[in-house]
């Protein structure tokens, strides 16, 4: 025989080898080759959900969600190739579930991925954000809780006991979706506080003291307006740490809005009236300049010099404690998630 024909003849046994179907002799080798392949793929899925909401890398999110969609495909392929076991209605039933996962990944988790860009732009945006967030969980919770039900209900049919827990993946899903409903309808009530802080700076920005004002007001309002829906809130099992962070940001706001804005206002006031008479002087010669006009530019340096000095220790004092604030607000986030959301 000769070196081609040797070639040939194990090319073809090689595809044959690969072409033949995954069979399985009894019901329970089949639910642990679906068991592991269904786990992986679930429970990977699901972190990625998660890590959806927490991670500040774009470019990491987007590179977790190619490997998990290779490894879903590859799943549903290994699934698909193998034989069933006593005909093919719970593997079905698992390829429906997998095929979701699959089309969540692909279809609304991109979405979700493109509208987290854009969510902090306003208040309509972040609450669509977050409600394609909550729904896409509750698809992939609902496809869980449905794919537990035929795993049970194909046990059963082959005398296969399996002991139901608490660690049922879909019960950890449904606790989770939870906690993150508690946390997201916080998070909304005080991001429509925190935009018009956003708005009210980018007014200080432009020094547009009409801008100020009316979107001080609003924050003051807001703000306001927070506490008091924060009160109307039942903690999450009687855990009021991150309504109390929150509450603490609204009395930052507040407090900002009342007594540090006013003080910024009135400096870009000065400033605006220092500029005019400035602009005056420097169009008046030397020498037709008047007392007046001397005295008045001098005494109108000294006070926009104070001024000055008093606006950089106001806006130093706000950024130091607003991070401050707002460092403990996500900390008391993150906590609270650690100890509700239950672990892998």
């Amino acid at each position: 025989m000769n070196i081609l024909s040797k070639i040939i003849i194990a090319f073809f046994l090689f595809i044959s080898f690969f072409t033949n179907a995954q069979s399985f002799n009894t019901a329970v080798d089949y639910l642990e080759f679906i068991g592991k392949e269904q786990k992986t793929v679930t429970k990977n899925t699901w972190k990625y959900t998660k890590a959806i909401a927490h991670s500040k890398s774009d470019k990491s999110i987007a590179k977790k969600r190619e490997v998990l969609i290779k490894t879903v495909e590859r799943a549903i392929a290994k699934i698909e190739k193998a034989n069933g076991f006593d005909g093919d209605t719970y593997k079905n039933n698992v390829l429906k579930h997998m095929r979701l996962n699959e089309s969540l990944l692909k279809k609304e988790y991109a979405d979700i991925i493109d509208m987290k860009a854009v969510a902090e732009q306003s208040y309509d945006l972040m609450e669509a954000y977050i409600l394609a967030q909550e729904l896409a969980d509750e698809k992939m919770m609902q496809s869980q809780i449905e794919y537990e039900k035929n795993l049970y209900a194909f046990a059963n049919k082959n005398k296969i006991n399996i002991i139901e827990s608490e660690n049922d993946l879909g019960k950890k899903m449904e606790i989770s979706n939870q906690v993150f409903d508690h946390s997201n309808a916080l998070y909304l009530t005080f991001f429509k506080v925190y935009i018009n802080e956003v708005y009210l700076w980018e007014a200080v920005e432009k020094s547009d003291v009409s801008g100020i004002q009316q979107n001080s007001n609003a924050l003051n309002q807001a703000a306001k307006e927070g506490l008091k829906i924060l009160d109307t809130i039942k903690p999450y099992k009687n855990d009021k740490s991150l309504i109390l962070a929150y509450k603490t940001v609204f009395n930052f706001f507040i407090e900002e809005s009342e007594n540090k804005i006013p003080i910024i206002a009135d400096f870009l006031i000065l400033k605006e009236d220092f500029e005019t008479i400035k602009t005056a002087i420097d169009k008046t010669p030397e020498n037709k300049r008047t007392k007046d006009q001397i005295d008045a530019y001098n005494k109108k340096t000294k006070e926009i010099n104070k001024a000055g000095n008093n606006y950089n220790k106001v806006n130093s004092a706000l950024n130091s404690n607003r991070q401050k604030v707002l460092i403990k607000m996500e900390e008391a986030k993150s906590k609270f998630l650690a100890r509700h959301v239950p672990n892998d």
